[in-house]
C-alpha cells in the first residue's frame, strides 16, 4: 500500500474531496514524522506503538570479507503491533481489554529499555497462558 492508496481511501469512505484527503493524510504523516524527530513515542490504540530507540556504536564485520568494521550509534525506529492488531493478523478474535494488555506491555517493554534489554513479545505471550 502506497500514500496514494491510502490518499484514495479516505477520498473513497470520508467523502472529502482528493485534494482535502490528500492534505489530510500528509498532515497525519507529517505530525508523526516529527514527533518521532523529537523522541517521543508514538501509541495507537488497538494498532501499536512505535518509538525511536538509540543504539550504541558497535564493531561488526563486513560478510565478504570477514573485516572488521564500526558500526556507529544511531537511531533506530521500532514498531511494536497491539495484541488487537497481532489477533487480526491471525484471525482471531480481539482479546477482551485490549487497552489493558497494552498498557502492560508498554509497561514490561519500558521496564526492559530501563534495564538496557529488548523487550521480547513473545515471552510476554507464554506468560499469559
Amino acid at each position: 500500500m502506497t500514500k496514494a492508496d491510502i490518499i484514495e481511501g479516505v477520498y473513497e469512505k470520508v467523502g472529502f474531496s482528493k485534494k482535502e484527503s490528500a492534505e489530510i493524510v500528509e498532515l497525519v504523516f507529517d505530525t508523526l514524522k516529527e514527533t518521532l524527530e523529537r523522541g517521543d513515542k508514538i501509541k495507537i490504540s488497538g494498532f501499536g506503538n512505535f518509538q525511536v530507540r538509540q543504539k550504541k556504536a558497535r564493531v561488526g564485520r563486513n560478510p565478504q570479507t570477514g573485516k572488521e568494521i564500526e558500526i556507529s550509534a544511531r537511531r533506530v525506529l521500532t514498531f511494536r503491533p497491539s495484541q488487537v492488531l497481532k489477533s487480526a493478523l491471525n484471525g482471531e478474535a480481539p482479546p477482551e481489554d485490549h487497552a489493558e494488555i497494552d498498557a502492560r506491555d508498554e509497561a514490561a517493554a519500558d521496564a526492559a529499555e530501563a534495564r538496557g534489554e529488548d523487550f521480547d513479545e513473545e515471552g510476554m505471550e507464554d506468560m499469559e497462558g
